[in-house]
C-alpha cells in the first residue's frame, strides 16, 4: 500500500493506494484521510480485503480514538464493503453517506457506527477549525453520489469522476493528459449514465477554485490538468445512449 501526502498546511491530505498484492481481478482503488490535529476523516475506505492494510496504514498517522469520521461517496463495493469491519474497530466513529443509501450501505453490517444522512443538497462536515463541504454529484455514477471539497488545501475528492483504470504501478499524477485520456474514456462514457447530470456537476465544480482533482480509482490531476479534464468531460458523450 502506497502512502503519498498530497497537501501539507495546517492539516493534512493523504491518499493510500497502488496495492500491487491485490488480485488482479479485484479493482485498485484511492482511498483519502484527511488528518487534522485531533480528528480524522477516512474517505471510501476501500473493500473488505483491504481492511487489513488500511488499518495499519492509518494508525501510521492517527490513533484509533482519533479516527472520528468515514465518508461513503456512494454504495459500491469497491469504495466500502470494509465498512462491517471498520464498524467493529470504530464503534464511536460518525459514518457520512447520502440518506438515501441507509437502508443498503447497513447491509454492510454497520450496526454500531453512528450514520449521519447526507441531503440530497450536500453539507459539511467539520473537523477542529477545518471545514469541508459535501458536494453534490448525483448519477456519476450513483443516483445519490457525493464528492467532498476542501477550500483551504483546494482539494475535491471526485470519487469515480476522473476514474481511470490502470495498473497498480502507474504513477500517482497525470503527466501527460492526452495519452491519459485511453485509460479514462470506456469507463466514463460506460459508467455515467447522464449527460445531463455531467453537465449540471461540471457547472457547479467550475465555480470552485481548486488545484488538485483526487478520483477514487487511476491519477490524481494537478494544475492545469483539473481544467483539462473538465473540458474533456464536458464534451464527452456518456450513457447508455453511446
Amino acid at each position: 500500500m502506497k502512502m503519498t501526502q498530497i497537501y501539507e498546511g495546517a492539516h493534512r491530505w493523504i491518499m493510500f493506494g497502488r496495492d500491487t498484492n491485490k488480485p488482479a481481478n479485484i479493482i485498485d482503488t484511492n482511498q483519502y484521510i484527511v488528518r487534522t490535529a485531533n480528528r480524522c476523516l477516512l474517505m471510501d475506505p476501500g473493500g473488505i480485503e483491504l481492511f487489513a492494510p488500511m488499518l495499519a496504514a492509518v494508525l501510521h498517522h492517527a490513533p484509533v480514538e482519533e479516527i472520528t469520521d468515514l465518508f461513503a461517496s456512494h454504495q459500491d463495493p469497491d469504495i466500502i464493503s470494509s465498512l462491517g469491519l471498520w464498524d467493529q474497530a470504530l464503534p464511536k466513529a460518525k459514518l457520512h453517506a447520502s440518506s438515501l443509501w441507509e437502508g443498503f450501505i447497513r447491509h454492510f453490517g454497520c450496526e454500531s457506527i453512528d450514520y449521519v444522512g447526507i441531503p440530497d443538497n450536500g453539507g459539511k462536515i467539520k473537523l477542529d477549525s477545518t471545514e469541508l463541504k459535501i458536494i453534490p454529484a448525483h448519477y456519476l455514477h450513483s443516483s445519490a453520489n457525493f464528492h467532498i471539497y476542501d477550500a483551504e488545501a483546494k482539494i475535491l475528492m471526485s470519487g469515480d469522476v476522473g476514474a481511470a483504470l490502470e495498473a497498480s504501478g502507474a504513477p500517482i499524477y497525470v503527466d501527460n493528459f492526452d495519452s491519459h485520456i485511453d485509460h479514462m474514456r470506456f469507463f466514463h462514457q460506460r459508467w455515467m449514465p447522464s449527460n445531463q447530470a455531467k453537465r449540471d456537476w461540471i457547472e457547479r465544480v467550475r465555480k470552485l477554485d481548486i488545484e488538485i482533482m483526487a478520483p477514487q480509482h487511476g491519477r490524481i490531476f494537478k494544475g492545469d490538468n483539473v481544467n483539462r479534464f473538465l473540458d474533456w468531460f464536458e464534451g464527452l458523450e456518456v450513457g447508455i445512449a453511446v
